[in-house]
């Protein structure tokens, strides 16, 4: 089973519904189950018939294998304090981008002690495997089940079996293909790509994504 913790927010709203269409058990999860449950009820009016439950964020973790954090960067150390060795030996993949926008700039990437989110979500737990991944992808296409999608995911992870497992899921979203990042040091260059995407997508009226070439 997947979880998205945050899940009710438009990315974690975008692959709940992707990967559950393409035959995924996901449970959202929210701080309030009751949120969780509605937005699990409006996902299965897009998608009879797949498997899709909501949860408060603890039990939400507690019943997946693989975990997506997907809510906004404030949110991640409180929440993974919160769960804790909850997330122990299990797999977590970070979505999370922090910035911030800022009037006559746009968005812009904020600065991370740890290097990036990917990395102090890892630092915070430290019995997880986390990977980063899907910074780049549009939670506006993620959203809207018949479009095809196209570009790659980066996925970046120092433990094996986590880059396996998301490198496993994200085929599951039509055309969007796999790309090894390399080290988990390496998200902090996926994570500030996302807000130039954003400032792109504003100035084109676009939904930007990102394309290795020569792979």
């Amino acid at each position: 089973m997947l979880a998205f913790l945050g899940g009710t927010g438009p990315e974690g709203r975008g692959l709940a519904i992707r990967l559950a269409l393409a035959g995924e058990e996901v449970v959202i999860g929210s701080r309030d189950a009751a949120r969780a449950s509605t937005a699990a009820e409006e996902l299965l009016l897009l998608a009879p018939g797949a498997r899709i439950t909501g949860a408060a964020n603890a039990d939400a973790a507690a019943q997946a294998d693989t975990i997506f954090l997907t809510f906004p960067y404030e949110g991640q150390r409180p929440t993974l304090e919160t769960l804790g060795e909850a997330l122990d030996g299990k797999i977590v993949v970070n979505v999370i981008a922090p910035m911030e926008f800022q009037r006559g700039r746009g968005a812009i990437a904020l600065p991370v002690d740890a290097g990036s989110a990917a990395e102090e979500s890892q630092l915070l737990l430290p019995g997880a495997l986390v990977a980063a991944a899907f910074q780049n992808a549009s939670a506006e296409e993620l959203q809207e089940p018949g479009l095809i999608m196209e570009g790659d995911v980066v996925i970046c992870s120092d433990h094996k079996a986590a880059k396996d497992r998301v490198m496993e899921l994200t085929p599951k979203i039509p055309n969007l293909r796999p790309v090894d990042g390399g080290a988990l040091a390496n998200a902090k260059y996926v994570e500030q790509i996302t807000p130039l995407l954003v400032n792109i997508n504003r100035i084109y009226k676009i939904h930007a994504g990102i394309k290795i070439v020569g792979v």
